[in-house]
């Protein structure tokens, strides 16, 4: 039996080691924390066919220097001389075209669908329930402005296949009887669905250890070793662990991980926010996203989770309170009934999602080591990338014929 190791516990690496341990493979996974809340935890939960746009598009960066100068914007990027933030800063100003956006939409797409496909054939294999929902997602907007945009969005998404539709505030208004709505209109792309992600994590870690797959928590590589084009073992403080084929799935700490072996993996961590209301006084069937607020917020269970920021910059745990009331305040903009207080420190949760400089994740083989690959750089759509990711890297390993052409996400389009 081939054995697989993988390094890093989030959504990525689990849905790696589920299909590579379905494939007959033998999985150790590494991770350096203890697997209670990592970035896959604490966001909307969505699954997102309908975001077929890079974070690199050209009214991003517009838009982004117009936020620097708002302390409580949804994206930010701190200033600083350091060398891998202005590398990747040059980068995403260099991709963020239309060509780009174009050349992308379809790739985001295919892979989306393949993984909300997947999910679905995992709730029924796994067999526990973690709040699997079709409903779609509402994109509301309240300015004209928006209001064209989506309408071209839209556009956009129903001649790549997608099921989406344009509403009015009145046929918006159907789909959430319960809760006051104040906006110009919507879109529903009902091609999309969402989950309650902790019971996911944690329902997916149960199953791979009882299915046998070993889970090593709090265990941090320091040495990748390698011979003659091939990766033969990784090292940690007190063990080594020898396999057949490696893979780097470390979530934003990938680009240190990678160094070990020589490459380079630009990549900047991307801080976001949030936070659960139980029992709210008005109940929500169908997740949104606030288009001018960049918030999303999804019905989780009995309760409802506010989320959103995209802080560019170093990993740090501090929490840029400024950042949450940003999101509170702009809630009750769309929903006048929901007048939320700002959350306690102790009740805001904050991630890094691993943001690459075109917005596309990285999943592939290394090209340096022919036994090694990379899954990250998924930025706001990893958990929603989850399964598709996983099974793409275990047919890699596999040398099966992909589900997908991966082409548009290779690790090494910016060595």
């Amino acid at each position: 039996m081939s054995k697989a190791i993988i390094i890093g516990g989030g959504v990525i690496g689990l849905f790696s080691a589920y299909y590579l341990h379905k494939s007959g493979w033998e999985v150790d996974v590494l991770e350096q924390g203890d697997l209670s809340d990592n970035c896959s935890f604490g966001n909307a939960g969505m699954i997102t066919p309908s975001h077929f746009v890079p974070l690199a598009s050209p009214g991003m960066i517009e838009q982004g220097i117009r936020w620097m100068f708002n302390s409580k914007s949804p994206f930010y990027v701190k200033p600083s001389l350091n060398a891998e933030l202005i590398g990747w800063g040059l980068k995403f100003v260099k991709s963020a075209t239309k060509k780009h956006i174009e050349r992308s939409a379809g790739g985001l797409r295919d892979i989306s669908l393949l993984s909300r496909e997947l999910y679905h054939e995992f709730a029924k294999d796994a067999a526990y329930d973690f709040g699997l929902t079709d409903n779609g997602i509402l994109m509301l907007f309240k300015s004209p402005k928006v209001k064209e945009e989506e309408l071209h969005m839209v556009e956009k998404a129903v001649n790549l296949g997608l099921d989406a539709q344009y509403l009015t505030p009145e046929e918006c208004q159907k789909l959430q009887p319960n809760i006051e709505l104040d906006i110009l209109g919507a879109v529903h792309y009902r091609c999309d669905s969402h989950m309650y992600p902790n019971q996911m994590m944690k329902g997916l870690v149960k199953y791979l250890e009882t299915e046998g797959v070993r889970i090593h928590r709090n265990t941090e590589v320091v040495k990748i070793n390698h011979d003659a084009g091939k990766v033969t073992s990784l090292s940690t403080k007190d063990k080594e662990f020898t396999g057949d084929a490696f893979l780097i799935s470390g979530g934003s700490w990938s680009p240190g991980i990678a160094k070990l072996a020589g490459l380079n993996v630009p990549l900047m961590p991307g801080k976001g926010y949030s936070f659960m209301v139980h029992n709210p006084v008005k109940p929500m069937t169908v997740p949104s996203i606030l288009c001018e607020a960049r918030v999303a917020i999804t019905p989780m269970n009995s309760s409802i989770r506010f989320g959103g920021t995209m802080e560019i910059g170093k990993i740090n745990k501090q929490i840029n309170i400024n950042r949450v009331k940003g999101i509170v305040e702009s809630v009750p903009k769309y929903f006048p009934d929901f007048k939320l207080p700002v959350p306690e420190q102790k009740d805001i949760w904050f991630g890094f999602r691993p943001v690459s400089p075109d917005g596309l994740p990285y999943i592939g083989m290394s090209g340096k080591f022919k036994n090694l690959a990379i899954a990250t750089g998924h930025a706001m759509i990893g958990l929603a990338l989850g399964p598709a990711t996983g099974k793409l890297i275990a047919e890699g390993f596999n040398e099966e014929k992909k589900s997908m052409d991966i082409g548009l996400f290779s690790p090494g389009r910016f060595q």
